[in-house]
C-alpha cells in the first residue's frame, strides 16, 4: 500500500519543555485514505522509538514493508476505506523531521547543539502539525511503546483533541531498569571514536556503537520464551563451537544483524535524543504528582493492551493507567493479551490485538 508522503514547516516556532523554542520545526509524515467532508474520521498514529512515518508503505531506505501494514489498510483493523490515518516522523528523529541531523540557521547539521526534547515536545509538533492540516479533533490516537505515551500526553495536555485514545504496551513513566538500559545505549554510542562529540556528519558515524546499543535494546524488546523458541542454543553455520569470539551462536548472529542493519536507516544522535525524551517522560510529574489529575475532566474514551511476555512494559505499568484513569472518571477499557513475542507483541501476528483495535476503534 502505498501513502502520501507530505513535509510541513510549523508557521510558529515551537515552544519545548527544555527552555527556548525551535525555530521551523519541520514534520515529515504520511497520509492513507480519504478525509470526510466533515473532517471526523482522521487517526493519527504515533510510532516507537526506531519507527517512522512508514506506516504501510514500503520503507525508503531499507525497501522493507512499513512497520503495522498488517494493521493498516483497506479492510484491515485500521481501515483506511473508512479512516483517514495520520502518522509522522517525530521531532529528534532521522526520517525528514527535524532532528540532530537537519540543516541549522547557519547551514551546518545542528548535531548536539539540537535542543533536548520530551515526549511533550513531541506531541506538541504533532498539534501543530494537525491545526496546520485543519483537525480539530481525532477519531482517535493511537499507540505502541513510545507512540503510546504520545497518545496519552495528547490526552493529558490537549484534552479535547482526540475523541479515542488507544495505548498499547507502553507506560505513563519510565522506570529504573528502562533508564538504564537506555543509558547502556547511549554510552555505547558515546564511546565510538567517530561519535566525535556528535559531529560525525560528512565523515564515518559511529556505527559500531549504534549497532552495540540496538543489539542491547533488542533483547528488551523480546521474551525468553520468544528467544528461546526461535534460537535455543543451536549454533550458527558450523557443527562445533569455535573457541573464538565469533558468532558461534544463532542468537550472537541475530543480535549482530539487527544491529548492523539499523545503522542503515538511523542516526545516532537521533538514538540519544530520542531516548533521552523517553526517559524524561514522567506524566503523573508534568501534572503535580498525581497520574490522576492529568485526565481530570477527560471526555475521551481510552483503551489500553498489554501483552504478559512483555517485561519492558508489563501489565502492571497498563494497570498504573488504568486505576488513574478510573479516579479521573474516565471511560477506559483494558485487556492483557496472551503472545509468546515480549514487547514486540503489539507489531507482529496477533490476532486478538486484531479485534481489540477494530472493534475499539468502531
Amino acid at each position: 500500500m502505498a501513502g502520501t508522503s507530505r513535509t510541513l514547516e510549523l508557521p510558529q516556532p515551537l515552544a519545548l519543555d527544555g527552555g527556548g523554542e525551535l525555530v521551523g520545526a519541520t514534520l515529515a509524515y504520511e497520509t492513507y485514505g480519504e478525509l470526510n467532508a466533515d473532517r471526523s474520521n482522521a487517526i493519527l498514529l504515533c510510532h516507537a522509538l526506531t519507527g517512522d512515518q512508514y506506516v504501510a508503505s514500503p520503507h525508503p531506505v531499507t525497501g522493507k514493508p512499513g512497520w503495522w501494514e498488517r494493521m493498516v489498510g483497506p479492510g484491515k483493523p485500521i481501515d483506511t476505506g473508512r479512516f483517514h490515518v495520520i502518522c509522522a516522523n517525530v521531532i529528534g528523529s532521522c526520517m525528514g523531521s527535524s532532528g540532530p541531523a537537519s540543516e541549522a540557521s547557519d547551514g551546518k547539521p545542528y548535531a548536539m547543539r539540537f535542543p533536548v526534547i520530551t515526549i511533550r515536545d513531541m506531541t506538541r509538533a504533532l498539534v501543530g502539525l494537525l491545526d496546520e492540516i485543519g483537525i480539530d479533533t481525532l477519531h482517535a490516537v493511537v499507540g505502541g511503546s513510545m507512540g503510546g505515551m504520545q497518545a496519552l500526553s495528547l490526552a493529558a495536555n490537549w484534552p479535547s483533541r482526540a475523541a479515542r485514545v488507544l495505548v498499547i504496551a507502553s507506560t505513563s513513566r519510565h522506570s529504573a531498569q528502562n533508564i538504564a538500559f537506555h543509558e547502556l545505549g547511549r554510552q555505547a554510542v558515546m564511546a565510538d571514536p567517530r561519535w566525535n562529540q556528535g559531529d560525525y556528519y560528512g565523515g564515518e558515524a559511529p556505527d559500531n556503537g549504534l549497532a552495540v546499543a540496538r543489539m542491547a535494546a533488542h533483547i528488551t524488546y523480546l521474551s525468553e520464551e520468544a528467544l528461546t523458541e526461535k534460537f535455543g542454543r543451536n549454533l550458527q553455520d558450523r557443527e562445533a563451537k569455535s573457541f573464538g569470539f565469533d558468532a558461534d551462536f544463532q542468537v550472537e548472529s541475530y543480535l549482530r544483524y539487527q544491529g548492523s542493519g539499523f545503522t542503515q536507516r538511523f542516526d545516532a544522535n537521533s538514538y540519544l535524543y530520542i531516548t533521552r525524551a523517553m526517559d524524561y517522560f514522567d506524566l503523573a510529574e508534568e501534572h503535580g504528582g498525581k497520574l490522576a489529575d492529568a485526565f481530570a475532566g477527560t471526555a475521551a474514551r481510552f483503551c489500553l493492551v498489554s501483552f504478559d511476555s512483555d517485561w519492558l512494559y508489563p501489565t502492571s505499568e497498563s494497570r498504573h493507567v488504568v486505576r488513574a484513569l478510573n479516579a479521573a472518571g474516565a471511560a477506559v477499557s483494558f485487556v492483557e493479551l496472551s503472545a509468546p513475542h515480549g514487547h514486540d507483541s503489539f507489531l507482529l501476528d496477533v490476532p486478538a490485538l486484531d479485534r481489540v483495535v477494530k472493534g475499539f476503534l468502531e
